[in-house]
């Protein structure tokens, strides 16, 4: 398929995917955050069923057990921090979008003029302003509907970190927040557990700053910015160079403010007009 972004032409093969969703195993490891039990599976039974053929039944069927935010990549919708209901499916209307991938690394709070509320801490990492500003130089709008960030180490871990009590994963400052609602981001994926600090006081700053919503308040005003994603907790294979992709987000048709989700992506090569 060839496609049209910003003026340019591109090639994209649809048979070569790359997931960056982190399978979700629930019998074995997994990612977990903020002291969210593990996700895990049941047989249903009644009392003239057992949905488990291990057990004498005559198919397998299963309960599953999980929370969204804190079990794995999910993508969620600006309902997380308001009482409007806003099920993150009805936020979704493109098929395939165009995404830049950028890879940045974390910078000691300390050593950065970024700021935070609540107030940042010494030994904080924090995404910054000028990590993204360097790595989006050369992105123009057209390419920025969807914006993978890629941290830095990356390595296997991610697919099982457990941010238990006392972790304290890096998290996005007011100014990178500010940078990419500029960059007029709509479809955010990162590769933490959250955009914001794990113990920030429940202000989710960031998650306030991307979809519009006053701190503090709680409703959709005329500012906000409801058809944008967040989607956390993903994983960017180390063999992904940064670069232009088409994205699929795909969900379940889960009327909630968050799902389990799974981001596809296709690599784009350019097509040289002239030849």
């Amino acid at each position: 398929m060839t496609v049209t972004i910003g003026g340019q032409q591109y090639r994209v093969d649809l048979g070569a995917p790359a997931s960056l969703a982190i399978p979700l195993d629930f019998a074995g490891p997994q990612p977990g955050f903020f002291g969210a039990p593990a996700a895990c599976a049941e047989s249903f039974k009644t009392q003239d069923f057992v949905g488990n053929t291990a057990e004498g039944g005559s198919c397998n069927v299963a309960v599953l057990h999980l929370v969204p935010h804190c079990n794995g990549t999910h993508t969620e919708s600006a309902g997380h921090i308001v009482n409007d209901r806003i099920p993150v499916t009805d936020t979704l209307i493109q098929g395939l979008m165009p995404a830049r991938l950028i890879t940045v690394a974390p910078q000691p709070a300390a050593e950065t003029d970024d700021t935070y509320r609540p107030e940042k801490r010494a030994d904080d990492w924090m995404v910054t302003r000028g990590a993204l500003h360097d790595a989006l130089v050369e992105s123009s709008p057209d390419e920025l509907m969807g914006l993978i960030v890629r941290t830095l180490p990356n390595d296997e871990s991610k697919r099982s970190q457990r941010y238990e009590e006392g972790a304290q994963p890096p998290y996005f400052s007011i100014e990178a927040m500010e940078l990419l609602i500029e960059r007029q981001v709509t479809h955010l994926l990162v590769d933490l557990p959250s955009l914001d600090k794990m113990h920030d006081e429940g202000l989710l700053t960031a998650h306030h700053l991307f979809w519009g919503v006053p701190a503090g308040h709680y409703r959709l005003g005329p500012q906000a910015s409801p058809m944008k994603t967040i989607t956390e907790m993903i994983y960017v294979p180390p063999e992904l160079d940064n670069g232009l992709y088409l994205l699929n987000l795909q969900l379940p048709a889960f009327l909630t403010e968050a799902a389990p989700s799974r981001p596809i992506i296709y690599r784009l090569e350019a097509v040289d007009c002239r030849s």
